[in-house]
């Protein structure tokens, strides 16, 4: 990976529906040898996938919540029971396995504080092995890497 790599890649960061020759433009390649280490990029997986950023309160989605979740038991059948489940509830946006003082990290978007209410008590309280939950709320984002 190169400086002409890096520059693709924050390109991309800042709009992944440029065309090639856009990309090409802004790193000083022409197309084809761009196209090509985009191409590379994929399949080294260093680029994963291209996503919409989606905008949770047009949604709806006027809450977003990041829980801490810490486990009783760190078992691998007990961090795999959890992260399956986790994978049920839409509302969970990322499911981080973390170090630290507690176990995961989740961002859960959600209409209202009822909404966030009931996935905790119906849902990730249910969870096997889940002993603690706490919760912090966005109140303003003022740094989006991906919203420049």
């Amino acid at each position: 990976m190169d400086s002409i790599d890096l520059k693709i890649i924050t390109a991309l960061k800042k709009n992944a529906k440029q065309n090639t020759k856009e990309i090409a433009n802004q790193v000083g390649l022409s197309v084809s040898p761009t196209f090509q280490r985009i191409k590379k990029l994929e399949k080294q997986k260093i680029i994963r996938g291209y996503v919409a950023i989606v905008d949770q309160k047009k949604l709806g989605n006027g809450i977003i919540a990041f829980c801490q979740i810490s486990i009783a038991k760190h078992s691998k059948k007990t961090i795999d029971r959890f992260k399956a489940e986790i994978d049920k509830i839409n509302e969970v946006l990322e499911c981080n396995h973390v170090s630290g003082n507690f176990d995961f990290l989740l961002k859960i978007a959600v209409t209202d504080m009822d909404h966030y209410h009931k996935i905790v008590v119906e849902k990730i309280t249910l969870i096997a092995g889940v002993s603690n939950i706490k919760s912090n709320f966005i109140i303003e984002k003022s740094k989006n890497e991906y919203l420049k």
